[in-house]
């Protein structure tokens, strides 16, 4: 796998993690009761904790990412059917 591809597919997950890891422990305005400031969405969340957020996007990327780095390493999914294909 070149390095191009391995950052093509890690960032791939990380985007597709991170939409899985931001409603995890959300809390919405309307659920707490407060009012949003300045008129905003009552749906927006009280304390979003992005940096949280990032680093769990970050590491499960990671651990994912050497997992499927591995399979193909070690030829569990073979990329030869693939190859043809291209």
């Amino acid at each position: 796998m070149s390095p191009f591809t391995a950052i093509a597919i890690y960032l791939t997950l990380w985007w597709t993690v991170l939409f899985a890891v931001l409603p995890l422990g959300a809390k919405s305005h309307a659920e707490a009761g407060i009012k949003p400031p300045g008129g905003g969405d009552p749906a927006s969340p009280v304390n979003p904790r992005l940096k949280e957020k990032f680093l769990l996007t970050t590491v499960i990327s990671a651990v994912v990412f050497v997992v499927f780095f591995l399979l193909l390493h070690f030829e569990v999914i073979p990329l030869t059917p693939l190859r043809r294909l291209g």
